[in-house]
């Protein structure tokens, strides 16, 4: 029988940091799949090892021991460059702070992970201003980040995560930065995006925010605790 192969398959990771005579372990053996069109919740406290599970999960930080496969490709195995094309062409990145380049329209910050792959110009920006079009931003291409309500920087922002069509988007602390109605907004908008057949991966450390996933996981001292299901 054809082992089920998940879109993420994490099992026994350990991470290890060395800080000074110390070897502090943010993961203890945190073994997590994920299925395509899954959104999940990934809740817990500042300092349990939420932010070194994204990053591991995001392909941005390595491990010492135990498995990861993203589409079933073993990200242990890959060199830094091809780690490089993972993150460009499998993963879409949304942040608390945005992280949209201020000298730049919206429509250029769209653009970027397209013209990192090579796209013409005119084909890239044609993408962009149809993912920001759908997401209620098509009068704001021209806007600069600084131009924009916090609602609308992160819009952009998904914009910019959606443009290369990923099969994962991965959300740090999306709402951390917005004021409530906002934030709920957002989260109705992942929701929506869910719906479409988008799988999100989304960290936080607020319940209310988790509980807009489908499924939530807890970690606690770098290790994972029961599942449960939101709706």
């Amino acid at each position: 029988m054809q082992e089920e192969t998940h879109l993420i398959d994490m099992r026994q990771i350990h991470k290890r940091f060395v800080m000074g005579d110390t070897v502090v372990e943010a993961l203890k053996g945190v073994s997590l799949s994920v299925d395509e069109g899954e959104f999940l919740g990934i809740l817990g406290p500042s300092g349990s090892g939420k932010s070194t599970l994204m990053n591991v999960i995001g392909c941005m930080d390595t491990f010492q021991e135990g498995s990861y496969r993203l589409m079933g490709i073993p990200m242990e195995t890959l060199e830094d460059d091809k780690l490089t094309i993972v993150r460009n062409r499998l993963i879409g990145f949304i942040f608390q702070r945005y992280h949209l380049i201020g000298k730049y329209t919206v429509l250029q910050n769209v653009m970027m992970p397209l013209l990192s792959r090579g796209m013409r110009y005119e084909e890239a920006a044609k993408i962009a201003a149809q993912k920001l079009s759908m997401l209620d931003m098509g009068k704001r291409l021209d806007h600069k980040p600084n131009e924009l309500s916090g609602g609308q920087q992160q819009r952009a922002a998904i914009a910019r995560a959606l443009v290369g069509n990923p099969k994962l988007l991965l959300a740090d602390e999306p709402t951390g930065a917005l004021d409530t109605k906002t934030g709920k907004d957002v989260l109705k908008l992942f929701q929506e995006l869910n719906a479409m057949g988008h799988t999100i991966v989304m960290i936080t450390h607020d319940l209310s925010v988790a509980e807009s996933a489908k499924r939530v996981v807890r970690i606690i001292d770098g290790e994972l605790y029961a599942e449960e299901e939101t709706n």
